[in-house]
């Protein structure tokens, strides 16, 4: 069976790829799932989104249980347009949305990424 992982990642293009392959390498995963939306670290944070949440939460759960996925992970990213915010609010975003899918899924690691204006994806403390 192939290894999967996940990450709820921002729909925009450009950050697909390095995300993808970082993931890869990150979880040991040969494909990643993807849960994408406009600023899903934002959506996951504020939680006022009661829709958006249950649409992020069941397409990770179907990830999990359907391809055993290892790990999570959940994606800020510089020039976002559906979280247009500077790089310390998006990474207390990103924050503070692991700790929300740390609380849903206890049983699987999740981790925080930043990718920079370079399309660097570095994981968050």
């Amino acid at each position: 069976m192939m290894r999967y992982c996940t990450a709820i990642n921002c729909m925009d293009g450009r950050v697909q790829e390095p995300v993808t392959a970082y993931l890869r390498a990150r979880f040991g995963a040969e494909l990643v799932d993807v849960v994408s939306a406009a600023g899903p670290n934002r959506i996951l944070a504020e939680g006022t989104d009661t829709l958006g949440l249950k649409s992020i939460e069941r397409r990770v759960r179907l990830s999990l249980e359907k391809h055993a996925s290892v790990g999570i992970a959940i994606v800020g990213h510089h020039d976002c347009a559906g979280n247009p915010t500077p790089e310390t609010e998006q990474a207390e975003y990103t924050k503070a949305a692991v700790s929300r899918i740390r609380v849903m899924f206890p049983d699987v690691p999740v981790i925080g990424l930043w990718v920079n204006k370079d399309w660097q994806v570095s994981e968050l403390d």
